[in-house]
């Protein structure tokens, strides 16, 4: 089946939120003790984990949770608490939060901008589709990567969160292309995969750090015989 128009996540597929040096002094616990690399990377896990729950919470910051993507409000107030029980509160807690919804912080896998210049440049629809709160636009812009982006789908537009049919629905129908001819690629089998309920194909990569996966969006189209 010829592919039409290919959908992907945006966290762990084609950009990946990681610290750089200049996060260093925001990586303390409140007592200003510097948190240790395993400290570090669970804080940064918990930032990001695209399914499973980030930390055990009490009935008002459960129900935030489950309604994160969908309301900025609801995602602020539990990220918040995500990070006062990783030992971030202050000042410190808000500087994280912020970076975390600035799409320009995020840092895109090597082979990103090749794939949807690639896409865009033989025909196919490309659109960004994530359970997300924030507008990541501003991520594509600033490196003039918009232009081969038609369409953003995203939770706190759309009204609905992976894996909700409805999201994939909406896409499809704003595209218009068929389930058959439009590919899905996402770290999350559970979300993205979710595609395929509706007759689309689907490709998962693997959400490595940006250093350690350099062709993976170039190898999971390659696999479906996509430039």
């Amino acid at each position: 089946m010829t592919i039409d128009a290919v959908l992907f996540d945006f966290s762990g597929t084609l950009f990946r939120l990681e610290a750089d040096d200049s996060w260093a002094a925001d990586l303390t616990a409140t007592d200003g003790r510097p948190l240790s690399e395993a400290e570090a990377a669970e804080v940064m896990h918990q930032l990001t984990v695209p399914v499973h729950q980030a930390a055990r919470f009490d009935s008002e910051h459960q129900w935030a949770w489950e309604q994160r993507d969908l309301d900025p409000a609801q995602h602020r107030k539990v990220y918040r608490e995500v990070l006062r029980q990783g030992g971030i509160e202050g000042e410190i807690a808000q500087r994280l939060y912020s970076r975390m919804i600035d799409p320009v912080s995020w840092t895109p896998y090597p082979d990103t901008g090749k794939v949807l210049e690639a896409l865009a440049g033989n025909g196919i629809a490309v659109a960004v589709l994530s359970n997300i709160p924030f507008d990541l636009r501003p991520c594509f812009v600033a490196r003039d990567w918009d232009r081969y982006v038609q369409l953003y789908a995203l939770s706190f537009e759309v009204g609905a969160v992976k894996p909700d049919p409805a999201i994939f629905e909406w896409t499809l129908e704003q595209l218009n292309v068929r389930p058959e001819s439009t590919l899905m690629v996402g770290d999350s089998v559970e979300n993205d995969g979710a595609a395929t309920a509706l007759g689309c194909q689907f490709a998962w990569v693997d959400p490595l750090p940006t250093t350690e996966r350099r062709t993976g969006l170039l190898d999971a189209l390659g696999t479906h015989g996509l430039p």
